[in-house]
């Protein structure tokens, strides 16, 4: 039996994956194994010595405080491509209203309403005013090619658009399902330059904060159509703003808004919407909910944005599992601890895996350890967290 504690509102799906006879879920729940968190802010978030995982239920994850989970011997979770057909689809929406003045046109339509009969002879005296073009014949950079990304830009290419793609970082998988009308761009400067949409889908980061200020948005074609669904900190709102009373771009979407650029003429806000659909969250949850059951059942760590991939497999004999600095010797230090106990153990499997200064090690031994060898283990100074499955 083990606990999650959801913090936020989270979908009850999770009742669909998980065994529910072992497993007690709720949000008062003052020591979880696990937790499942939508957007609350982690980073002042005081750890049980309980808590072995945190699954955010989305893709996002600046909410969580990554590397001080990684060091206190907790995985984070986040759920990557479960609410890509939400964003792709308010992408395209995005673009029809930068295109089309549609969010004018309706504002001014509202300004008629006590015209009577006159009301229609207004608009159809008016409607000049929101014409915009049609998508269909334009170019599109989809700057990231991730779950998000590859949708949109296959999308676009059913929308009859030409489609730029830029991503030197492409998984194998996302590379595979991408349309192979898709125009594979490498020069970042080229693309900019082509294209009357650019829609951006990177996640935010030291390298890519403010990646699209003053300098790139120069590069980008005049009268463009810049689209931010993934991160506000991606752009600069001033260069956007200057940008937009220039002529330089036509429209920025964002799905950020914030009060640089609320109201500002040429800006279409978007309340954070990007993930906002029931079957978005419905997804999300169903990702987060196996990876924290697989974590915790059998040490598998899939989707972590602090530790490493690591899929050890089923549990078929005696499992330690190790959270670890990823530093020379651990192992050598891990394996003299298991002989010089005297538990005439045997390493019958193992799997290590690294990333960046995190690593997990899984052990299959002919038998369990006892508690004062794994005590013993985690007492290295290398080693943040010790579990025996």
């Amino acid at each position: 039996m083990y606990s999650i504690k959801t913090i936020n509102s989270i979908s009850p799906v999770y009742a669909e994956v998980l065994d529910m006879s072992r497993i007690n879920v709720s949000a008062n729940i003052e020591n979880p194994e696990a937790i499942m968190v939508r957007s609350a802010d982690m980073h002042e978030y005081v750890s049980g010595d309980k808590l072995l995982c945190v699954a955010r239920a989305g893709a996002g994850y600046n909410n969580i405080p990554v590397e001080r989970f990684a060091e206190e011997g907790i995985v984070a979770f986040n759920t990557p491509g479960a609410n890509a057909n939400a964003v792709k689809e308010l992408a395209i929406t995005g673009m029809l209203l930068a295109s089309r003045k549609i969010v004018q046109g309706i504002n001014w339509c509202q300004t008629l309403s006590d015209k009577g009969a006159e009301a229609a002879k207004l608009v159809e005296k008016g409607k000049s005013q929101f014409v915009g073009p049609e998508l269909s014949g334009k170019t599109l950079g989809v700057i990231g090619l991730g779950a998000i990304g590859r949708l949109v830009a296959n999308t676009c290419v059913a929308l009859d658009m030409h489609v730029l793609g830029n991503d030197p970082y492409i998984s194998v998988d996302n590379a595979w399902q991408l349309s192979r009308e898709v125009e594979h761009c490498t020069n970042m400067d080229e693309l900019l330059g082509r294209c009357d949409y650019v829609s951006v889908h990177v996640p935010l980061s030291d390298a890519t904060k403010g990646m699209f200020g003053k300098e790139t948005i120069a590069k980008m074609k005049d009268g463009a159509v810049l689209l931010n669904l993934s991160r506000g900190g991606l752009v600069d709102n001033a260069a956007v703003t200057d940008a937009l009373a220039s002529g330089k771009l036509r429209a920025y979407v964002t799905d950020f808004p914030s009060a640089e650029i609320i109201g500002v003429d040429g800006v279409i806000c978007i309340p954070h919407l990007g993930a906002s659909t029931p079957e978005s969250e419905d997804n999300c949850v169903r990702m987060a909910s196996r990876q924290i059951n697989d974590y915790i059942e059998t040490g598998a760590i899939v989707n972590s944005v602090n530790y490493p991939n690591c899929q050890p497999g089923p549990v078929t004999m005696p499992r330690v599992v190790l959270l670890h600095k990823n530093v020379p010797n651990v192992i050598q230090d891990v394996l003299k601890t298991i002989t010089g106990s005297g538990e005439n153990l045997n390493i019958e499997n193992m799997v290590n895996k690294s990333r960046g200064a995190y690593a997990c090690t899984v052990l299959d031994l002919n038998a369990a350890p006892s508690d004062a060898l794994a005590a013993a283990i985690g007492e290295l100074d290398t080693i943040y967290r010790v579990r025996v499955l």
